[in-house]
């Protein structure tokens, strides 16, 4: 695979820029990255208002939580699905009819009075939600330049990893001032006014973008590589995700925080995720496979620290902050590998990567949660979760022998061991 067919140059020849090592990130990245922590923000902030949500609509707490379930679902169906249906479309008009439905989401969710118009609501968000994230990233790898994918990545994850430290706790407090159906009004608003700033910070496509088919896209979707980079984010994400839903219960019963610094316990997971993002990046564009492969080990030995070692407060507290670093670092170059070997589809590429993470997470957390119920107890989670992370060096392992085993890429001048970095190894 040639360096100039690499992640979006597959669909746009002849307009990417070139190759970036160092330096700031265009501002088109930031402003993404921005989109992003709103869609992380709303896909979280409503674990924060069901209580108030469920009296207020006369609906059971555990009924209302199927307004989280509907958007991950919407998630995991959505971002391949409008990827599909949105090819033809200009990513930049893409980008604001995303925003614009995901505004509009937010306005009938703030006045809606019946249930079922709140599941439609929020289910018609997480489709839009899932065709911004997986536009958003290849419009970023290609604003970056083939030097910077990775990393370009990590900055438009970081957004919705920035969520869980500011946003979704913000979100909490506004509804207690403004009630449940403030932080909707405000999602709505902020999204509107980040349609502006995208609309001039990103480029309409160049001239040279060609036009692509479904069956072109589909035909992307053959390579052993991207299933297995897929196999992966569902395996990462699945395992700290599990552990981290049911993190409190260990947090109260067994280290003996109390239940009032749990949420601080959270930002600090929340941190070390955003900076375990942003470094995961950086590390991705030089070394992308020994990072994962250390991301993996790492983080299956994280959550078994934390099985051997929940009756120390400060160890646990930093256990978790770590987790945060380690267990979500990865996942900026598991979807740039996604991007590498579906050649022709990177955009579909990246919409199944946002299935996959969401999909891991569906699948670890009802598990977690039978195991929290089991013999086991509060250490449940955290064992379920290091299984499943432990299946993580699987599919990262077979990402690296099959790279070593195409020397044929070197003769066409291809990067030897990741997306973009020639000449380097792991």
């Amino acid at each position: 695979m040639r360096q100039e067919t690499v992640a979006v140059h597959a669909q746009d020849t002849g307009d990417a820029p070139p190759a970036r090592r160092g330096g700031r990130m265009p501002w088109a990245v930031y402003m993404l990255a921005a989109g992003t922590f709103l869609m992380g923000t709303t896909e979280f902030v409503v674990a924060g208002l069901l209580p108030e949500i469920a009296d207020d609509l006369g609906v059971g707490v555990a009924r209302t939580g199927l307004l989280i379930t509907v958007f991950a679902v919407g998630m995991i169906v959505g971002a391949p699905l409008m990827t599909l249906l949105t090819l033809r479309i200009p990513r930049r008009v893409t980008l604001l009819l995303a925003l614009g439905v995901f505004a509009l989401g937010h306005v009938v969710v703030a006045v809606g009075t019946g249930f079922p118009l709140l599941l439609a609501a929020r289910f018609a968000t997480a489709l839009a939600t899932g065709a911004f994230w997986s536009v958003a990233s290849v419009v970023a790898t290609r604003a970056a330049g083939p030097g910077a994918t990775a990393r370009a990545l990590a900055l438009v994850g970081s957004g919705g990893m920035l969520a869980n430290v500011v946003g979704v706790p913000l979100g909490a407090f506004i509804g207690q001032v403004m009630g449940w159906r403030g932080p909707f009004w405000v999602l709505a608003a902020l999204a509107a006014a980040a349609a502006v700033l995208i609309a001039r910070a990103v480029p309409a496509d160049g001239p040279n973008r060609r036009e692509v088919s479904v069956r072109t896209e589909l035909a992307g979707l053959g390579s052993t590589g991207l299933w297995w980079a897929l196999a992966a984010c569902a395996t990462t994400t699945g395992g700290v995700l599990s552990t981290y839903s049911y993190i409190a219960p260990l947090l109260t019963g067994r280290a003996g925080i109390a239940a009032s610094l749990v949420p601080l316990v959270l930002v600090g997971f929340g941190i070390g995720a955003l900076a375990g993002t942003v470094s995961g990046g950086r590390l991705g564009d030089a070394r992308p496979h020994a990072t994962t492969i250390a991301a993996a080990g790492s983080t299956t030995a994280v959550l078994l620290a934390l099985c051997l070692l929940s009756g120390t407060t400060w160890l646990v507290v930093a256990l978790v902050a770590v987790l945060g670093f380690v267990g979500l670092g990865a996942n900026p170059i598991l979807s740039s590998f996604a991007v590498r070997f579906a050649e022709q589809a990177p955009t579909l590429a990246v919409a199944l990567t946002v299935s996959a993470f969401n999909l891991g997470t569906a699948l670890g957390t009802p598990l977690a949660g039978r195991a929290l119920d089991s013999g086991l107890g509060t250490l449940g989670p955290a064992a379920v979760g290091a299984a499943i992370s432990a299946l993580t060096l699987l599919p990262t392992i077979a990402l690296a022998t099959g790279r070593r085993r195409r020397p044929a890429d070197a003769a066409r001048g291809t990067d030897a061991t990741g997306p973009h970095a020639r000449g380097r190894t792991s």
